[in-house]
């Protein structure tokens, strides 16, 4: 996404997506800050990436760094105490257990590149919302609203 939209094409000055898990839902979002004239552009091309992780599994490489970026930031956290007590409060509170370092590793390192995919497929097919702020006087992606 990143590569795709920043990096490539320079139509974001910044892009990423995030998530947050609960007991029993959550949400994941995609975010680019881009210039008013680029939003229905960047809009397809977030839409596209995210169909694309539904059609194809992610290559081994992709997977690789984003693992390796998720598992990095995790052992970052540990270094700074109310991140771990935050971590250790969100555990015992969301999923009913304390998940040792070692054991959330394992878990990030058991993921594969068709876990990505069903998962995207399931993202994917669901109803989605979006939100654009700008200084717009008219819907900048009007075939979107349903």
């Amino acid at each position: 996404m990143f590569q795709e939209v920043r990096e490539k094409r320079g139509l974001a000055y910044s892009v990423y997506s995030f998530a947050s898990g609960y007991a029993d839902s959550g949400y994941y979002g995609m975010y680019a800050g881009c210039t008013p004239s680029a939003v229905a552009e960047v809009v397809d091309l977030l839409q596209d990436q995210l169909e694309s992780l539904a059609a194809a599994p992610v290559s081994a490489d992709e997977l690789r760094r984003a693992k390796g970026q998720l598992c990095g930031g995790m052992v970052l956290g540990m270094e700074d105490s109310g991140s771990r007590m935050s971590r250790l409060g969100k555990a015992e509170l969301v999923y009913g257990e304390l998940v040792t370092l070692d054991d959330a590793l394992a878990r990030v390192g058991a993921v594969t590149a068709e876990d990505v995919q069903q998962l995207a497929a399931e993202l994917a097919g669901r109803p989605r919302s979006l939100a654009v702020v700008g200084p717009f006087s008219e819907d900048p992606v009007p075939r979107l609203r349903t």
